[in-house]
């Protein structure tokens, strides 16, 4: 799965989709890991895969390579010749072949719809009729969306490319069905953390989890009340380049809620007010103030609900001292942040990450 090229506004068809277009020149980010995922599917159906690498100029040599990176239109050719060659859409991923067209008819189901959330639910539901390896399921709980994903089999050797592969796919289509970026709370991944974990930043617009189950995307409720935007015209035209809404960026997003979270797990210590917030968001301090409370939230609600959920996961994944907990949180004194996460749990922080540590969680 290609990782995202860099964004700008000078390309015509990027304005008409909604995607950003990538600037050149194109840096080479995305791992040769993903290429070999898609030559094991050649190897396991004993087909040559020279006309594939050749598809993208990519070297056979090189496809060896582990430290070897490829641009994010290499992988884009390679994935869509070998989708053509293979006829599975699933590159392999699953024990049966998802024949050239599966996905375009799981959005033309979804196209009727009339949110987002809707459209999802049928998504996933759909899914399991072309694949029952994996289940699929999205819920809404307490403001936050997530989309579930359960392994019904042994994914083997392609299990990280397969997971991945679905997850960049579906939040794709999502933001391409209510053309809008859709910034993610939290990206949970089952398998550790991959030599090349450091471009999974560069795939998915939010914190990034490995070795916590299931899978899952979080992100922000609202977005499933998101009317859909796309027309059987629009998809006609996507089609011809479905796979590059794995590819590029959406440039706008029209939540400004995830919005402000990102920056404020990005930059916990530059995000102490409005006044050094705003700028990050291209916006003033009485913009942000104005378009929040209009989305019915206030930021400081937003600041206590990212410092939590940061300080809460550091307590029971790491055994960093509580002062650099709270530093991290983007507290300025450890006093401070001991006040707010009492008011928040009803518990000290060590006496929280105590009991996390009885219960199996240990810290790492």
């Amino acid at each position: 799965m290609p990782a995202r090229r860099p964004a700008t506004s000078q390309d015509p068809a990027s304005k008409a989709t909604g995607l950003s277009s990538p600037e050149k020149p194109v840096l080479a980010v995305t791992p040769m890991a993903f290429v070999r995922a898609i030559l094991q599917a050649y190897t396991a159906r004993g087909m040559a895969c020279d006309e594939a690498l050749k598809s993208a100029q990519i070297a056979p040599k090189l496809a060896h390579k582990i430290s070897a990176r490829i641009t994010a239109a290499q992988m884009e050719a390679i994935s869509s010749h070998a989708m053509h060659e293979l006829n599975d859409e699933g590159l392999g991923c699953f024990q049966r072949r998802l024949p050239w067209g599966s996905y375009g008819m799981l959005l033309r189901a979804c196209l009727t719809a009339p949110t987002l959330g809707l459209a999802l639910k049928r998504w996933c539901r759909h899914h399991g009729l072309i694949t029952d390896d994996i289940a699929l399921s999205v819920k809404n709980q307490e403001g936050a969306a997530t989309i579930t994903l359960i392994e019904c089999c042994d994914l083997g050797a392609q299990r990280e490319f397969a997971l991945l592969s679905v997850l960049r796919n579906l939040h794709g289509v999502a933001c391409w069905l209510v053309d809008s970026r859709m910034l993610l709370q939290r990206v949970q991944l089952p398998f550790p953390a991959p030599v090349h974990h450091a471009v999974y930043p560069l795939m998915f617009p939010g914190p990034v989890f490995f070795g916590q189950g299931p899978t899952q995307l979080v992100f922000d409720a609202r977005y499933l009340d998101l009317p859909l935007r796309r027309d059987e015209k629009a998809l006609q035209h996507m089609l011809q380049r479905a796979l590059t809404l794995t590819v590029l960026q959406y440039r706008r997003d029209r939540l400004l809620v995830p919005q402000v979270r990102q920056a404020l797990w990005a930059h916990p210590q530059e995000t102490h007010s409005a006044k050094t917030l705003a700028p990050m968001l291209n916006l003033s301090p009485r913009s942000l103030h104005r378009q929040l409370q209009e989305e019915g939230i206030s930021l400081q609600f937003l600041k206590d609900q990212v410092r939590r959920d940061r300080a809460m996961e550091l307590l029971q994944r790491t055994a960093k001292p509580v002062k650099q907990v709270a530093q991290a949180a983007g507290f300025q004194n450890e006093k401070s942040f001991m006040r707010a996460f009492k008011h928040w749990t009803g518990q000290t922080p060590a006496a929280f990450r105590d009991a996390r540590h009885k219960s199996g969680n240990a810290p790492m």
